[in-house]
C-alpha cells in the first residue's frame, strides 16, 4: 500500500472532538462530554475535515449525521485515541506501578467472600492504588474487559476466551448445604452420585456458579428432568430456601461460613475425595500494559489467601 504524505496531520483534540460528535450526534452534548465549548468543538471538527480533505459530518438545522466517510473514519479515530490511551497507561505503569486507578470486576459468587481479603491486601501493600470494584456477571465482566471499561477480573475459570490471560489463584471445593434433618446433612463422605436425585436449588440463569453446578450434576449421572428449581438471584437467598426445606444446594467453601453461620436450620455436608471444585483466577487482556503489575498482584493475593479454605495454586 502506498504511503500518503501530507503537510498537515490531525491533532488529538480534533480527533476527540470528532469521536464525541460521532458518539452523541449532537454538538452541545458532545461538547459537554469532553469539557469544551460548542464553538470550539465545531471548529475542531471543521479543522479535521479540512486536514483530511473529506466531509465527516452533515449539519442540518435539526440534527447531526455522519457522512459515509465520517462513519468509516470514526472507527479509525476511536482506534487512534484508544492507542494513545494505552500508550499513556503503559508509561504510567512503568513510571509508578500500583498507583492510579485499577478497575476490578468481580462475579457475585466471589465478591462477598474474597473482597475482604483483596481490600485488606490493597490497603496494607498498595495504599496509593485507587481500587474501583464492579460486581457483575461473567459475560458483562468479559465485555467490560474487552472494551477497556475494566482492567482486571476476579472470577471462576477456565474462560476459554481469546485475548484473555488467566492468572490462577486457588481451587476450592463445593460443599452440600442441606436442612438440618436431611439424610446427607453433616456427612463427610458424600458420593457425587448422590447428586443424581436430589432436589437441587440453583441460582438464576447467567450465573457461572449455576453452570458449574449443573456440570457437576451431569458428571454425577444426573438425568435430564431431575428436579432443579431456579428461584434465587444470590447465594444468601438460596441458603434461606434450603433452610426452609425447599431443597439442597451447592456452595463454594469460601461462602460457607458467611452464608450458613447465621442459621441453625442449615447443615453442611462434604464430598468424598476428589470433591467437585472450581478454580478462581484473575483475568486480564493478553499483553496488557500493566501485565507485570497484575502478575505481581496475583502473587500477592495467593499469599493473602493462604488462610482461606482453599488450595492456593502457582502461576504456572
Amino acid at each position: 500500500m502506498a504511503t500518503v504524505h501530507r503537510g498537515k496531520q490531525p491533532s488529538l483534540s480534533q480527533l476527540r472532538a470528532f469521536v464525541a460528535v460521532a458518539e452523541h450526534l449532537h454538538f452541545r452534548d458532545a461538547a459537554a462530554a469532553i469539557g469544551t465549548s460548542q464553538p470550539a468543538l465545531s471548529g475542531a471538527v471543521s479543522a479535521l475535515e479540512e486536514t483530511l480533505g473529506v466531509q465527516l459530518v452533515e449539519r442540518t438545522t435539526r440534527k447531526v449525521l455522519l457522512s459515509p466517510a465520517g462513519e468509516r473514519l470514526a472507527v479509525r479515530a476511536r482506534a487512534v485515541l484508544d492507542a494513545v490511551g494505552e500508550l499513556l497507561e503503559e508509561a504510567e505503569a512503568v513510571r509508578a506501578p500500583f498507583t492510579g486507578v485499577l478497575r476490578l470486576g468481580v462475579i457475585p459468587t466471589v465478591a462477598p467472600y474474597l473482597l475482604p481479603t483483596v481490600l485488606g491486601l490493597v490497603h496494607e501493600r498498595y495504599p496509593e492504588l485507587d481500587l474501583q470494584v464492579h460486581e457483575e456477571q461473567t459475560s458483562s465482566l468479559l465485555e467490560g474487559l474487552a472494551a477497556g471499561r475494566l482492567d482486571l477480573l476476579l472470577l471462576a475459570v477456565p474462560l476459554g476466551m481469546p485475548g484473555v490471560t488467566e492468572l490462577p489463584l486457588f481451587d476450592e471445593d463445593f460443599v452440600l448445604v442441606t436442612p438440618k434433618d436431611h439424610w446427607l446433612g453433616g456427612r463427610s463422605d458424600i458420593p457425587r452420585s448422590a447428586l443424581g436425585e436430589l432436589h437441587l436449588l440453583l441460582l438464576d440463569e447467567g450465573h457461572c456458579l449455576r453452570d458449574q453446578a449443573l456440570d457437576i450434576c451431569r458428571e454425577a449421572g444426573r438425568v435430564d428432568g431431575a428436579p432443579v428449581t431456579t428461584t434465587a438471584a444470590g447465594l444468601s437467598t438460596l441458603v434461606q430456601l434450603v433452610a426452609g426445606g425447599l431443597g439442597v444446594t451447592l456452595l463454594p467453601r469460601t461462602a460457607v461460613r458467611v452464608e450458613t453461620d447465621r442459621n441453625d436450620q442449615l447443615v453442611t455436608g462434604y464430598f468424598a475425595d476428589p470433591a467437585p471444585s472450581r478454580r478462581v483466577a484473575l483475568a486480564m487482556r493478553s499483553g496488557a500494559a500493566r501485565q507485570g503489575e497484575f502478575e505481581a498482584f496475583a502473587q500477592a493475593l495467593r499469599g493473602a489467601m493462604a488462610g482461606l479454605p482453599v488450595r492456593v495454586v502457582g502461576s504456572g
